[in-house]
């Protein structure tokens, strides 16, 4: 199998000492990416203890250490590169991951996924002149997406016609699956008020 990441021989060392430095019998890395596939992707490297990483990770052996990729992840993280570079104040390790930010779904992708492809590929750049955007910050076991509706939409008094009639008809459109959509600030839903 083709490493979709590369660890320098640098970004190894260093990393081999700092997982040294924690004293656990055959701790390894984790590497998964936040928001995959949208302009708020994150690359994140994390300590992972035996027994902490998910079942569908795959593993990559390293030399010195095993490195766990989040399943979901691993195709954003094509030609990422993890280096150190060492400087006089001790250097930082870079985590480069050119194609954490592009979309690469398909039908097979996670629902979360696909509704975030269609924000940032089709919604988004419509809003973008209007300073709006939406985010998807939840799916419900109902397979319901809660989305905030940022930027210029907000306080907006058209945002629930124009906004959520031509998102919804989108979404709903492109993923049969989806129940519906719910603005994260959606009042009406009363379920887990308190009074």
């Amino acid at each position: 199998m083709s490493q979709p990441i590369q660890i320098t021989e640098s970004g190894q060392e260093y990393l081999a000492e700092l997982l040294a430095k924690q004293n656990v019998d055959d701790i390894a890395v984790r590497v998964f990416i936040t928001q995959p596939g949208t302009p708020y992707a994150e690359t994140c490297l994390a300590y992972c203890r035996p027994g902490e990483e998910e079942p569908s990770d795959e593993r990559v052996e390293l030399e010195k250490f095993s490195v766990y990729l989040d399943k979901n992840s691993v195709p954003f993280l094509e030609e990422a590169v993890v280096d150190f570079n060492a400087d006089r104040m001790g250097g930082q390790l870079t985590i480069k991951a050119p194609n954490a930010k592009m979309p690469k779904v398909n039908a097979d992708s996670p629902l979360e996924d696909r509704v975030n492809y269609i924000l940032y590929s089709e919604i988004n750049p419509g809003l973008a002149s209007h300073g709006g955007e939406i985010r998807l910050i939840q799916l419900t076991e109902e397979q319901i997406a809660v989305l905030q509706f940022g930027g210029g939409c907000q306080g907006c008094a058209a945002v629930d016609l124009t906004l959520k009639d031509g998102v919804e008809k989108t979404l709903m459109e492109r993923i049969p699956e989806l129940a519906g959509i719910r603005d994260v600030t959606d009042h009406t839903d009363t379920t887990n008020a308190y009074y």
